[in-house]
């Protein structure tokens, strides 16, 4: 195994908070998946309407665990839509979208698909995809990073 050419990438944690600033989210907790190639948020009353020959999906988000009461009203562009097996093997058509994502003081695009995750654990799934040669995830820890809004 070499390790060599990842050893100045930093370290995240198995679950990390996050921000989303172009969706209006300051922040998230995330669970860090490198089991889920795409990153999932937690979506609902998703809509997709047409603006000026663009597609937008509309939606809203409970960026805080476990609480149902606040909620984030947002809109992106529609990037596609992708097939994607949930974590019960089920495959589901969801709305993709790009945003950019703040970890510690490092900020990139990512693609995010939008679909309820009312009953799982956490709001947000970040997939290996966005943290690929970007981060080394350690499992043994959490919330080695966190973003200052």
């Amino acid at each position: 195994m070499n390790i060599s050419k990842n050893q100045s990438l930093p370290l995240i944690g198995w679950r990390e908070y996050l921000a989303l600033p172009q969706l209006g989210v300051k922040d998230i907790k995330a669970k860090i998946d490198t089991g889920a190639k795409t990153s999932a948020l937690h979506a609902f009353n998703v809509n997709v309407v047409e603006r000026e020959n663009q597609k937008i999906v509309e939606f809203e988000i409970h960026p805080i665990q476990k609480d149902n009461q606040t909620s984030v009203l947002t809109t992106a562009p529609l990037l596609e839509y992708r097939t994607v097996k949930n974590s019960g093997g089920i495959s589901e058509t969801r709305p993709v979208i790009e945003t950019k994502i703040i970890l510690g003081d490092i900020s990139w695009a990512i693609a995010l698909t939008l679909t309820n995750r009312d009953s799982m654990g956490f709001r947000m799934l970040l997939g290996r995809g966005a943290v690929k040669n970007r981060f080394l995830v350690d499992t043994g820890n959490s919330f080695l990073h966190h973003y200052n809004c």
